[in-house]
């Protein structure tokens, strides 16, 4: 409903069905000496509102429906971002491994490698994610206390 809603050719007929409907009342009124909407069109007019509590409604569920998605996308995206930092780190402790048991390959101490070969903790980094989300909504509403964790 709210591709329909959303879409140039809505416009127009919504345009076309109260030229019809203002048109047809007048030609009524002039011909028969009747009107099925008298006046300022009252019915018309709640006929507008009505449709727009609809369409304000549609778009507003849509809305929310594309940010619980989004959320969900963020999340995955999260996620799979951590097995695939997961997965670097197993790497580089393998061959880190490899190279101390190797007799061909030189042994010596790689301090980077050591370091990046321990896998990021998730509870760590879900902390931090919240300390910074913290500090940024303070940056952008100074006057307010930061909202509680």
């Amino acid at each position: 409903m709210t591709a329909i809603v959303a879409h140039p050719s809505f416009l127009a007929l919504v345009t076309l069905t109260v030229l019809a409907w203002i048109v047809g009342n007048l030609a009524l009124a002039r011909v028969a000496g009747w009107s099925f909407d008298r006046g300022a069109f009252p019915w018309l007019q709640g006929a507008g509102e009505l449709a727009a509590i609809y369409i304000t409604t549609l778009i507003l569920m849509s809305q929310r429906r594309k940010d619980e998605l989004s959320e969900l996308r963020e999340q995955l995206t999260l996620q799979l971002a951590m097995v695939n930092e997961q997965k670097g780190a197993k790497i580089v402790s393998l061959l880190e491994e490899m190279r101390r048991d190797s007799p061909q390959l030189m042994n010596r101490v790689d301090v980077q490698a050591e370091a990046m070969s321990a896998p990021t903790d998730p509870e760590a980094m879900a902390e931090a994610i919240k300390e910074t989300q913290v500090g940024m909504a303070t940056l952008v509403e100074p006057d307010r206390s930061p909202p509680s964790v």
